[in-house]
């Protein structure tokens, strides 16, 4: 069944397939990346807050250099921001925060033109089917054999189908990421608010 819709689809249905393609490897790219960013927060506060109060400030920033993710990236720029104060430290993760979401925001928007575009791809497909059903009446009038017309029928709706077969999964994909997204970012925000308050009361 695939390939006779493949082969009915015209060119408009290999450039969907290409999107498809394209997608589907930015989802996974982003999925396996958030994976590997996302970790316990508390728990690795924990342990930074346990060496700091022994005041082994090395130890404290090894472990943020072994733990992957921009919350332990944020903790280890006010850990070596601390001799500039409160406010210095608060500067210091907000530059830090600046250069770390659009790292996490990385391609989806991508996958969100894919979501967009597809349909409207899938319509320039009907379009194109329709055209030629039109090209096949001109040239043989209403008497036209029905197996002639059916192709350009055949690749509009093949078309329009895949152009929603792809927006649909994109659409979800795209918000699942972005759910992942603020979730790393609220960690973040949690994160520098307790670092901030650890370095402060240190320091006082």
């Amino acid at each position: 069944m695939l390939p006779e819709l493949l082969s009915r689809g015209g060119a408009m249905i290999w450039l969907l397939l290409l999107a498809g393609a394209v997608a589907v490897a930015v989802f996974v790219e982003r999925l396996l990346h958030y994976h590997r960013e996302q970790i316990n927060s508390l728990d690795f506060l924990n342990g930074v807050r346990n060496v700091l109060k022994r005041d082994n400030v090395v130890e404290a920033i090894s472990i943020c250099e072994a733990t992957p993710g921009p919350v332990a990236r944020l903790v280890k720029t006010a850990i070596l921001s601390r001799d500039r104060g409160r406010e210095g430290v608060r500067e210091a993760l907000e530059e830090a925060g600046l250069v770390e979401v659009p790292r996490l925001e990385e391609r989806l928007n991508l996958l969100a033109t894919i979501a967009q575009i597809a349909p409207i791809m899938g319509l320039l497909g009907t379009v194109l089917g329709f055209i030629e059903v039109f090209r096949v009446l001109q040239q043989q009038g209403v008497s036209a054999p029905a197996n002639e017309l059916a192709g350009g029928i055949w690749q509009a709706l093949v078309c329009t189908g895949a152009g929603l077969a792809l927006a649909i999964p994109c659409y979800a994909g795209y918000n699942y990421l972005v759910s992942r997204v603020n979730t790393i970012v609220l960690d973040m925000e949690k994160a520098s608010t307790e670092i901030l308050n650890l370095l402060t009361e240190a320091g006082s």
